[in-house]
């Protein structure tokens, strides 16, 4: 099958199992409730995807503390929950176990999602309801229409509650150990170059 020819997808229902087997013949798909669900993305979305998994992982890399990983590849965060393909998670080194062949069977640790004009609902609504209950432990919000960064980190009491960058318009991640970033690195165009942001990480 031509990977870039348009797919046609039957309503029928399927299991995780049979679309996990399939998935390499979708571009970028989600499983809910037995359908798959294709995506589509605008180029300005890919390339902040592109930037983000690039920064992420070297960083990870350079300090040996987990992996990244990037849309197609799948997340089921919990039995009876979809299984996802966020836009950019991280997996830290002492959860690898949950790493299969083309999923990753429970959740990570830090999961981005970039928000589309379609995706609006689905990203703040039911992802953020799914990523809570599957145990994510920091979910980020990007919206670059809006130049708009939500960043929520989950509670003792098992929900996420919002976090915020300083007054120096940088935000500090809490999953990964001594991250940070500024966030109107979000918004420029273009995207810092991948040798800045080391530099600014002193990691050249």
């Amino acid at each position: 099958m031509d990977l870039m020819e348009p797919i046609s997808v039957e309503r029928s229902k399927i299991s995780y199992e049979d679309f996990l087997a399939r998935c390499d013949e979708w571009n970028a798909a989600e499983w809910v409730d037995g359908e798959v669900i294709n995506m589509t993305v605008s180029a300005d979305h890919t390339d902040l995807n592109i930037w983000l998994t690039a920064i992420l992982r070297a960083y990870l890399e350079n300090f040996r503390l987990g992996r990244v990983f990037a849309d197609p590849f799948q997340m089921k965060t919990g039995p009876e929950l979809p299984g996802r393909a966020p836009d950019v998670c991280v997996l830290l080194t002492e959860n690898l176990g949950r790493l299969q062949k083309n999923h990753i069977e429970g959740p990570a640790d830090l999961v981005i999602e970039i928000v589309s004009p379609e995706s609006i609902g689905r990203d703040r609504g039911e992802k953020f309801a799914e990523y809570e209950a599957g145990g994510v432990r920091e979910y980020w919000i990007i919206d670059p229409l809006r130049k708009q960064a939500d960043f929520h980190l989950r509670g003792e009491d098992g929900y996420f509650h919002p976090a915020f960058g300083d007054g120096d318009g940088i935000y500090r991640c809490t999953v990964v150990e001594n991250l940070w970033i500024e966030i109107d690195w979000f918004w420029r165009s273009p995207l810092p170059a991948v040798m800045e942001v080391f530099r600014a990480w002193k990691l050249v």
